[in-house]
C-alpha cells in the first residue's frame, strides 16, 4: 500500500544557487547532498516538521526549469508567511488571496519554478 509522498524533484540550472536559496531563504534541511554523476550532486532537502523530501537536480533538455510545479507548500497562515518570505527576498507571483476554502499565494525561486503557498 502506498504510505506518502517520498520526494519531489525541482529542475535547476545552478544547484549551488538553488541550496542556497531553499536552504538559507525558505529554512529547507539537507538531508543528502553527494555526487550523482560526473555533472552534479544527488541533493535532497527536508523541510522541517514534514515528511516529503525535495530534491534538486538538472534534468538538461529532459525537463527545464521555470515551468509551475504543480507543487503546493501549506502553512497555518499563509499571509504572514508570504511577508516573511517576501522580506527574505522571495519573488512571489500572486499575492495572497482569500477564498471559500481557505488563502493562497504562489512564488518562484531563482530559476522560476513556481509553487503554490495555500492554507491546509
Amino acid at each position: 500500500m502506498i504510505r506518502g509522498v517520498k520526494f519531489v524533484t525541482v529542475p535547476v540550472t545552478n544547484q549551488d544557487r538553488a541550496l542556497a536559496f531553499y536552504t538559507e531563504t525558505l529554512g529547507f534541511r539537507v538531508v543528502t547532498d553527494q555526487p550523482y554523476d560526473a555533472g552534479q550532486r544527488w541533493i535532497e532537502l527536508r523541510i522541517p516538521g514534514a515528511d516529503t523530501r525535495i530534491v534538486l537536480f538538472r534534468f538538461g533538455d529532459a525537463r527545464k526549469p521555470g515551468d509551475n510545479s504543480d507543487l503546493t507548500f501549506w502553512t497555518d497562515d499563509v499571509e504572514a508567511t508570504a511577508r516573511e518570505l517576501k522580506a527574505r527576498g522571495v519573488h512571489f507571483v500572486m499575492e495572497p488571496k482569500r477564498e471559500d476554502w481557505g488563502t493562497a499565494a504562489a512564488f518562484a525561486d531563482p530559476d522560476g519554478n513556481r509553487f503554490g503557498l495555500s492554507s491546509k
